[in-house]
């Protein structure tokens, strides 16, 4: 029983990674095709990278994506922490529930009603549509992320290292700075790089946000791919998803020599 249960374990995993990653696989290994046709493999080639950097208008589009990206991730990582401490530190303050469900609610709320919503804002305010409205709009969606990652590092902080920094004659802002911070910072980077994947991934939002000028590199492979899939866009795709599991690698390493220096740290002062 026990073997047939493991078989059926191992092929239930196979299905699903199969399910979720072949489609990713074969977006990789198409982008080395030869043949102008996405389906038919016509030997390997890097011609299509080489066609991709010649191409201005998704090489712009790149430009500003990663520009918005990186500026909403950031604004939203320190938007987000704020947050975090005032739904962590300060439990009891009048118009607490309110605060927190405005400050998650774009967790649960259908991005078409997002970008809906933020495009009849920027309307009546008269705010041209374009590089700062789609930056507005990143930083609207992606704070609730970052406050959920920090929220769940600071549940577990134990405030007795502010508390004896405090006691030392440090003021709250340099306990946070000092003690506060390096802790939780784990969770802040993580909050951070998870707000620049959604940013640049993000196509719905920024559909409703952006105007001329400011189009976003899914928006851009989007409308080129209603006219038809073409070996440029797997190239595009595919360095795409090596910038994403680059920073993913990355951080994971980063996390890990952390953890093994504290645990030698932690080694050192029982001996010591």
């Amino acid at each position: 029983m026990q073997g047939q249960l493991s078989r059926f374990n191992i092929v239930a995993l196979v299905l699903g990674f199969s399910f979720l990653y072949l489609p990713i696989v074969l977006l990789v290994i198409y982008s080395f095709n030869e043949s102008r046709l996405v389906t038919v493999w016509g030997g390997f080639s890097t011609r299509w990278y080489s066609s991709l950097f010649s191409n201005r208008l998704l090489l712009d589009a790149a430009w500003v994506t990663a520009r918005v990206a990186f500026v909403s991730a950031t604004v939203a990582t320190v938007l987000g922490t704020l947050a975090a401490l005032a739904l962590t530190r300060y439990t009891r303050f009048r118009g607490r529930f309110l605060f927190s469900g405005m400050v998650f609610a774009p967790l649960v709320m259908p991005e078409v009603i997002t970008g809906l919503s933020l495009l009849l804002l920027f309307v009546a305010i008269g705010l041209d549509r374009g590089f700062l409205t789609i930056v507005l709009a990143h930083i609207t969606f992606s704070m609730c992320f970052v406050a959920v990652v920090v929220q769940s590092r600071l549940i577990s902080f134990d405030r007795s290292l502010e508390e004896a920094a405090m006691d030392l004659g440090a003021t709250p802002f340099r306990t946070f700075i000092h003690v506060t911070l390096p802790v939780i910072m784990p969770a802040v980077v993580s909050g951070w790089m998870l707000a620049f994947t959604l940013s640049l991934d993000d196509l719905v939002i920024a559909s409703f946000a952006s105007g001329p000028g400011a189009t976003t590199l899914p928006m851009r492979i989007y409308s080129q791919v209603r006219l038809g899939v073409t070996p440029e866009i797997n190239a595009v795709c595919t360095l795409l998803i090596a910038v994403v599991t680059v920073g993913v690698l990355a951080a994971a390493i980063v996390n890990k020599r952390r953890d093994i220096q504290r645990q030698r740290d932690e080694q050192v002062a029982q001996r010591g």
